[in-house]
């Protein structure tokens, strides 16, 4: 399944499980604010069977990412990967950086049939990465972890996360991700909510720049490159490989990163909690439902949040007057971060439409110091 495959009206082309918010780490970016203990109203083994079942409904090969916290909080996690598989799911996992993912655990993912195993680096040393990570020890867990998997045949990810304190270390994250033999870099722009918030992130103009190298590295690597929360890649993409007008764009594909139309926060992109709460995005923290009371499949195609968020004639300020919009349409989430409203502009974005006068995002990040 491919993003330019599906009907995202109908089915997300991403469906994140946050199967546990407990974690050892304390990383200084992190969306769930992950505890030491598990919660005791997570979700239950049956009730996440139940929640895999449904999820088979979208469609075949359904993408599920079972995420925290950390997954391997949780005793049943072999359990849910084998299960969701037999179902058709392509289930896939974003571990911590511990001494809990050992090579007999990855040996066990594998054998239930795991897709890809995602581990986070975000600093290319044991220094920055565990300085960022709030763990000793977090660069070499991840790293005997990679090579381990990538060694069991598990497609390997590779996540960082872009801001002040990383964003010098990215080209030798780059290189770090070819020697590891990643199969996908995925850079999270990030998004200032739970402990991201006193976070410092690149300003817009240095985004779009980082994103213009990141393109060059897309072309140049073994590896692919994919962007979070900055569908303004799309956007850089295009203004490279077809002269700056979306007019020019192949309409079956070509944007210069592959695809056709992008995966945004509700449009294409879910998360269920781990208390079973359904969003946009882990990072969009606005409930549109509950899988204890609804199903998966209701809640993605006809909760009226999710479709504001796949409305882009909705959308407010540049975003909504961009020419971009249709295959970029700003990070919902960001917006979210610091207006309260999903479809106000994104302030990453430095791109001002032209003709457009009226009012731009905030001139500056002043992040808010609680949730909006």
């Amino acid at each position: 399944m491919n993003p330019h495959s599906i009907d995202t009206e109908q089915q997300p082309f991403v469906l994140i499980w946050e199967v546990t918010q407990a974690c050892e780490l304390e990383c200084k970016h992190c969306r769930a604010d992950a505890q030491p203990d598990r919660h005791p109203d997570e979700l239950t083994t049956e009730e996440g069977i139940a929640l895999l079942e449904d999820a088979a409904d979208f469609g075949e090969g359904q993408l599920v990412v079972l995420s925290g916290g950390d997954p391997l909080a949780r005793e049943d996690l072999v359990e849910l990967v084998e299960y969701g598989t037999e179902l058709g799911l392509r289930m896939t996992l974003t571990p911590s950086g511990t001494a809990s993912l050992t090579p007999a655990v990855i040996d066990d993912l594998a054998d239930a049939g795991l897709k890809r195993l995602a581990v986070s680096l975000d600093g290319a040393t044991a220094t920055a990465h565990d300085e960022f990570r709030g763990e000793e020890g977090s660069f070499e867990s991840t790293m005997a972890a990679a090579r381990h998997a990538r060694d069991a045949g598990i497609p390997l990810q590779l996540n960082t996360t872009v801001c002040e304190e990383t964003v010098e270390e990215l080209p030798a994250l780059a290189d770090l991700a070819e020697e590891l033999e990643t199969v996908l870099w995925s850079v999270f722009f990030l998004v200032p909510i739970g402990r991201g918030r006193i976070l410092e992130p690149i300003d817009p103009a240095r985004a779009d720049r980082v994103m213009e190298w990141l393109l060059e590295q897309a072309n140049e690597r073994t590896f692919g490159v994919k962007t979070t929360e900055a569908p303004q890649y799309r956007r850089v993409a295009i203004q490279q490989h077809s002269g700056g007008s979306v007019d020019t764009v192949d309409s079956d594909d070509r944007d210069g990163i592959g695809r056709r139309v992008g995966i945004r926060a509700g449009d294409g992109f879910a998360f269920v909690s781990h208390l079973g709460q359904v969003y946009p995005s882990g990072f969009l923290p606005e409930p549109a439902g509950s899988v204890r009371e609804e199903r998966i499949v209701d809640i993605y195609r006809d909760a009226p949040l999710f479709e504001r968020l796949r409305d882009e004639d909705q959308f407010k300020g540049k975003c909504g007057a961009c020419e971009f919009k249709h295959v970029c349409g700003g990070s919902r989430s960001r917006a979210y971060a610091y207006t309260g409203d999903p479809l106000e502009s994104d302030p990453l974005c430095p791109y001002v439409p032209e003709g457009y006068d009226g009012p731009l995002p905030l001139e500056t990040f002043a992040i808010p110091e609680e949730p909006v």
